[in-house]
C-alpha cells in the first residue's frame, strides 16, 4: 500500500489522512441521478439516509442537488439551493461527521457552508463559477478539485487524450495553482481525477490502475467510481443496482493504490472490504474506528 500521509485543513482544524482510507457517503437529493435519483428528494429522508451512512462508517456525507450524470443539464441555482440546504442543516444538527456539498455554483456553496457544510466538492475545479474560489477562500472550508473534459452535457462526446494520466495531472496541478492564487491554501485542497467524467471505459480502468501516479501532486487523492457505468460495462452491461461487487473490487484496488478518500453509495459493504484489504496490506488489523462517523476529530 502506497498511501502517503496528507494534511487537510478544514475550518481551522488540521486533519491527517493516511493511516486508513476515508469514506465519503453519497446522498443525492435529485430526481434524476443515475444510481438513486428520486429516492431521497424529501429532506427528512435524505437526512435519515446521511445519518445511516455515518453509522455504517462514512467519515464525510456528500450532499448533491444537481445530477452530473452524462447528458445532464444544469439545475437553476435557487432550486439546487432549496434541495441541499435543509439536508445539510439537518445533518449538522444531528451529526459530528464532516459534510460536503457537491456543487459547482458559488451561491449554492455559500448557502450550504452557512448551513454547516465543511467541504465544497466542485466537479469543475472552480471553472464553471468564477466566484467559487473566493467563497471557499473566505469560508475556511476545504474543497475537492475534480478533472472533467467538457461539461456533464458534453463530456462523453468522444473524449480523447494523448497522455491520459499526464494530462489529468497537469490539469489538477494548474487548478491547485489557480486556487492558491485566489486565496485557498493547498492544505485545504483535495484532488480527484474524475473517473467517469469525460472518459471512456478504458480511460477509467487506466485511472484506477495508475491512481498512485497522482500522489505526485502532494494532495489527498479522492476517487469516485461507485456503481459507475464502466463497472457495469466490464461485466456485460449490468445496471447500477447490480454493480456492488464491481464497486468493492474497485475500492480494494483504490486502497492498494493509496487513495485517501473513496466516494461511494454503499458505505457499509465498502467499509468492510476496505478495512479487510488494509489489514492484509498492513500485515494486521487496524485499531477500532470511532462510532460517530469514524471521524471523531470533527466538531
Amino acid at each position: 500500500m502506497s498511501r502517503e500521509t496528507r494534511r487537510l485543513d478544514i475550518g481551522g482544524r488540521r486533519l491527517e489522512l493516511g493511516d486508513r482510507a476515508w469514506l465519503m457517503g453519497i446522498v443525492n437529493v435529485t430526481p434524476d441521478s443515475f444510481a438513486d435519483g428520486g429516492r431521497y428528494a424529501d429532506p427528512a429522508r435524505a437526512v435519515e439516509r446521511g445519518l445511516a451512512l455515518v453509522a455504517e462508517g462514512a467519515d464525510i456525507v456528500d450532499v448533491g442537488g444537481e445530477s452530473t450524470r452524462p447528458g445532464s443539464l444544469p439545475v437553476p441555482e435557487a432550486e439546487e439551493t432549496a434541495r441541499v440546504v435543509p439536508v445539510v442543516a439537518g445533518l449538522r444538527r444531528e451529526s459530528r461527521a464532516l459534510i460536503s456539498v457537491d456543487t459547482a455554483k458559488a451561491a449554492v456553496a455559500r448557502a450550504a457552508l452557512d448551513a454547516g457544510a465543511d467541504i465544497v466538492n466542485d466537479i469543475s475545479a472552480f471553472r464553471f463559477d468564477p466566484a467559487m474560489a473566493g467563497v471557499v477562500a473566505r469560508s475556511g472550508a476545504a474543497a475537492v478539485l475534480m478533472h472533467m473534459k467538457g461539461t456533464p452535457a458534453t463530456m462523453q462526446d468522444d473524449p480523447r487524450y494523448d497522455d491520459l494520466v499526464g494530462e489529468i495531472a497537469a490539469f489538477l496541478d494548474d487548478r491547485l495553482r489557480v486556487a492558491e492564487a485566489a486565496g485557498v491554501p493547498r492544505e485545504r485542497l483535495v484532488v480527484d481525477p474524475g473517473i467517469g467524467f469525460g472518459k471512456t471505459v478504458d480511460h477509467n480502468l487506466e485511472i484506477l490502475r495508475r491512481a498512485a501516479d497522482f500522489h505526485a501532486l502532494g494532495r489527498p487523492l479522492l476517487l469516485g467510481f461507485s456503481r459507475k457505468a464502466f463497472l457495469g460495462r466490464v461485466l456485460g452491461g449490468l445496471p447500477p443496482e447490480e454493480r456492488l461487487e464491481a464497486t468493492l473490487a474497485a475500492a480494494v484496488l483504490a486502497v492498494e493504490r493509496g487513495a485517501h478518500i473513496l466516494r461511494v453509495h454503499d458505505v457499509g459493504p465498502v467499509f468492510r472490504a476496505v478495512r479487510a484489504a488494509e489489514a492484509v496490506l498492513a500485515g494486521g488489523p487496524a485499531g477500532p474506528a470511532p462510532a460517530e462517523g469514524r471521524a471523531g476529530h470533527v466538531r
